[in-house]
């Protein structure tokens, strides 16, 4: 894939994420499938801080997508997040038996997202000036 079209897909898996974390964190947590992406009994205020951060998050990254040389580093930090989320998940889902449901809801799902955005970043340095 050339960089150019990295570029536009980047741009596109931006603003993907980016509305799923404004519109889809919250339903998915509460009223879609909670033990998939919540922890179990429901904890609202947890909820509450999560979702408030990813929706933050989700702004920042259709936002980023007009200038991606601009916000490599919001990428990077949307990546690294992705992957020690899903992590701190899994370790929690190892110790408790009870949130299985996580290893097929958020865990993949984050660490999905973190791989797209891995996989579409540019790759020369010389690419790092690509916009939209």
């Amino acid at each position: 894939m050339n960089e150019m079209t990295r570029a536009r897909y980047l741009a596109i898996a931006l603003v993907a994420i980016g509305l799923l974390y404004i519109f889809a964190m919250y339903p998915l947590m509460v009223w879609i499938w909670p033990s998939g992406w919540g922890w179990m009994p429901p904890q609202p205020e947890y909820e509450q801080i999560i979702v408030g951060i990813f929706a933050t998050l989700g702004v920042f990254l259709i936002l980023a997508a007009k200038n991606l040389s601009a916000n490599i580093s919001l990428i990077w930090f949307t990546i690294w997040l992705n992957m020690i989320y899903a992590t701190i998940m899994l370790l929690m889902v190892l110790a408790d038996r009870a949130e299985h449901a996580n290893l097929v809801g958020n865990i993949p799902a984050q660490y999905l997202i973190a791989g797209i955005l891995w996989y579409l970043l540019p790759r020369h340095k010389n690419a790092r000036h690509l916009t939209r």
